[in-house]
C-alpha cells in the first residue's frame, strides 16, 4: 500500500516562504549586484545591505531554491537569474516581481475576504481606482509598463513564430504598454507595420522604447480608450493580458469592436493565461483568475472554449487555441 504523506500539503501551504525570499532578493537588487561576477559573503552582504544574522541563510536558501549558485564561498547568478533578473539587461522580468512584492503580496493576504465577499482587496477597498491612480503617477506607470514587458516577452516571441504572418501587412496591439509585442513582431517580420493602442499617458513610454529599438519608422502609437472609441483598422488585432481584466459583457464588447475593425480574412489574436477547458491543469491560469478577483470588480480568466464561443458570437468563423510559452496560450479568430 502506498504511504500517504502530508509533504505536498505542507510544501504548498508554506510555499510563500520561498516566494517571499525570491521577491526580497529582487527588491534588494541582489541579482544585479552579481551581474558582474561572483562575490563572497562579506562583500555581497555589504553591497546589498544585509545584516549578518540572516545573510548566510538568505543566500544559501536561494542556492537551495535554484536561484543562486555557490562555488566554495562565492555566490553567483544562475544562467536564468543572470538573464532575467539583472536590472541592466533588456530581458529583465523583475519589474513584474517588484510589482508583485510591493502590491500583490500584501493584497493576497486578504484572499479569504475576497472569496467571502466577491469584492476586490486592493486600493478599491478605500474607494480608489487602481488604473486611474496608476496612469496618473508617472513613476508607478513606468514600473507597471516594464512589468508588462517582462511578462509578455516570451509569449510575444511565440506569437511571432507560430502565427502565419506572411499574408499580414499591418497589426494593432491593443493595450500595448511599452510595446514589447509590437517590437518583437517588427523585428522578426520586417514586412510588418504596427500600431500600439493605449491611453495617452503611455505614449512617451511606447515611443521611447520603440525608438531605442530603431523601429520608429514602422511602429507608431495611437492614443485612445478602447471602450469609448473604435479600434484602429489593421489586418490583425492583438489583445494580450487585456480581456481578463474585464466583465463578460466588456469582454464581448472588445471582441465585437475587433471584429468591426478587421477586414475579411483578418485575425484577432487574444492571449492570456488561458485556462484548460477541463479546468484541471493550468493552475497558473486559475490562480490568475483569483488575482483578478483581488484586483478588479468583475475581471476573470477564462478557457479557450469560452473565448472561442465569444468570438463566434461576434461573427468570427475560424477559431483555434494554440499554446505559447508557460501558462499562456493564444486564441485566434478569423473574420
Amino acid at each position: 500500500m502506498t504511504a500517504v504523506s502530508p509533504d505536498a500539503i505542507l510544501q504548498l501551504g508554506l510555499g510563500f516562504w520561498g516566494s517571499k525570499t525570491l521577491l526580497s532578493a529582487v527588491e534588494l537588487g541582489l541579482f544585479t549586484q552579481l551581474a558582474e561576477g561572483p562575490l563572497d559573503l562579506p562583500t555581497l552582504r555589504a553591497r546589498v545591505g544585509l545584516h549578518e544574522r540572516g545573510a548566510r541563510d538568505f543566500l544559501d536558501a536561494l542556492v537551495a531554491l535554484g536561484m543562486l549558485q555557490r562555488n566554495g564561498e562565492r555566490y553567483a547568478n544562475t544562467p536564468a537569474t543572470e538573464l532575467f533578473l539583472d536590472r541592466g539587461k533588456p530581458t529583465y522580468v523583475g519589474g513584474l516581481l517588484e510589482m508583485v512584492n510591493a502590491r500583490l503580496y500584501p493584497f493576497w493576504g486578504s484572499l479569504s475576504e475576497a472569496l467571502r465577499t466577491g469584492e476586490p482587496q486592493n486600493e478599491a477597498r478605500q474607494g480608489r481606482d487602481l488604473f486611474e491612480e496608476l496612469y496618473r503617477d508617472p513613476q508607478r506607470l513606468a514600473g507597471f509598463l516594464k512589468a508588462m514587458t517582462g511578462i509578455s516577452l516570451g509569449s510575444a516571441a511565440a506569437i511571432a513564430e507560430k502565427f502565419p504572418w506572411r499574408d499580414t501587412r499591418s497589426f494593432v496591439d491593443v493595450g500595448a504598454a511599452q510595446g514589447a509585442l509590437a517590437v518583437t513582431l517588427a523585428r522578426v517580420h520586417p514586412h510588418l507595420t504596427g500600431v500600439g493602442f493605449d491611453l495617452p499617458a503611455v505614449r512617451s513610454h511606447f515611443e521611447a522604447f520603440v525608438a531605442d529599438q530603431g523601429l520608429s519608422d514602422r511602429l507608431s502609437f495611437r492614443s485612445g480608450d478602447f471602450f469609448s472609441e473604435p479600434l484602429p483598422d489593421a489586418d490583425a488585432i492583438v489583445m494580450g493580458h487585456v480581456l481578463h481584466d474585464w466583465s463578460l459583457d466588456n469582454k464581448r464588447l472588445l471582441i465585437a469592436k475587433a471584429y468591426r475593425a478587421l477586414p475579411r480574412g483578418g485575425a484577432l489574436i487574444v492571449y492570456d493565461a488561458i485556462i484548460d477547458d477541463e479546468r484541471r491543469h493550468n493552475a497558473f491560469g486559475l490562480l490568475m483568475s483569483l488575482n483578478m478577483l483581488i484586483e478588479t470588480r468583475e475581471g476573470f480568466d477564462y478557457t479557450g472554449a469560452d473565448c472561442m464561443s465569444w468570438m463566434k458570437e461576434a461573427g468570427f468563423s475560424g477559431t483555434r487555441v494554440e499554446p505559447l510559452v508557460g501558462p499562456d496560450s493564444m486564441v485566434v479568430g478569423i473574420k
